[in-house]
């Protein structure tokens, strides 16, 4: 009877301390609308999760349409984080129902933000140069391609997790200590990289990359905005060709997955380079170093392009 007590004791202990294992070592799930914020939490969460995505590769934050799986999700997971209602219009409504924290980074303290055409280079003088999905004066909400502030959002995931998680915190800001002295890395990269082609006039078929040229120097010096559905007439295109005509050997840089249907058109001709900039690494591996990755392939890719002018 005493051998039977003593195995049942051992029995409860060890199934007891299990049950502690398992709760502790629980995975905190950590939902992101966009790849570049999955890549951020992604490198706090290193060896504790991993993030998932709500966006598959070559969506647009701009018109998602969510499907019913997509919406069980966001309804499911422990932190939800998301650019904000200027980036992201299809999710606020489906965030009303959810009880769960969700952060908007947008609205988070600490952030630099930038707002479309605060200064002369945003939109050339030319109309026809104007970045229609872009009003004057409302929030460039693609402020994860600023290094400062890809910082103050892994402060905050990192504040959350470990507050959701403890007995992972010293990991979280293990994790977070990593990222800051990688990107410190990753900016003297850059800014030797991106010397040389300061000064070197660029064209943009889309207004996204604003923070990155104020953290390392530079400046397109025009925004050709063609809308999908729209095929833009003789005129309209002459009109660009002839901003190229003025610039010379220059590069247009469009984004994955679609380049727009005149770019060819646009060129044909010309001492110009058509080439891509990814602004959501969309298709980057979810992992520590994945933040880092895209920051350092649009600064290569800005610059080779540039270079063999």
């Amino acid at each position: 009877m005493v051998i039977v007590s003593r195995l049942f004791a051992i029995f409860v202990t060890f199934t007891v301390s299990l049950f502690a294992i398992s709760a502790a070592q629980a995975e905190v799930k950590v939902l992101t609308s966009i790849k570049p914020l999955q890549l951020i939490a992604a490198a706090v969460q290193d060896g504790a999760g991993v993030p998932e995505v709500l966006l598959p590769p070559g969506a647009s934050p701009h018109n998602y349409a969510l499907r019913p799986s997509d919406v069980r999700k966001v309804q499911s997971v422990d932190l939800l984080y998301w650019i904000g209602p200027d980036m992201e219009g299809f999710l606020p409504r489906v965030l009303k129902g959810r009880s769960l924290p969700s952060v908007a980074v947008q609205d988070l303290s600490g952030l630099k933000l930038r707002r479309f055409a605060e200064d002369s280079h945003s939109h050339a003088t030319d109309a026809d140069e104007h970045d229609h999905d872009h009003r004057p004066g409302s929030l460039d909400a693609h402020l994860w391609l600023s290094p400062v502030n890809a910082r103050v959002i892994a402060a905050k995931i990192a504040a959350d997790l470990s507050a959701a998680d403890p007995a992972n915190a010293p990991r979280y800001q293990s994790n977070l200590k990593a990222f800051d002295e990688r990107l410190d890395a990753l900016n003297l990269r850059l800014k030797a990289r991106l010397a040389g082609i300061a000064g070197k006039p660029y064209f943009v078929f889309h207004e996204a990359f604003d923070y990155f040229e104020d953290a390392y120097g530079l400046k397109h010096t025009g925004v050709f905005s063609v809308a999908a559905e729209v095929q833009p007439g003789a005129q309209h295109v002459a009109a660009m060709r002839a901003r190229l005509q003025e610039v010379g050997k220059t590069c247009v840089f469009s984004e994955p997955p679609l380049r727009p249907r005149l770019a060819e058109t646009l060129v044909a001709g010309l001492p110009v380079k058509l080439a891509e900039l990814d602004a959501l690494g969309g298709y980057t591996p979810a992992t520590a170093q994945g933040y880092e990755q895209v920051l350092e392939k649009l600064g290569n890719d800005l610059a080779g392009c540039l270079e063999s002018l």
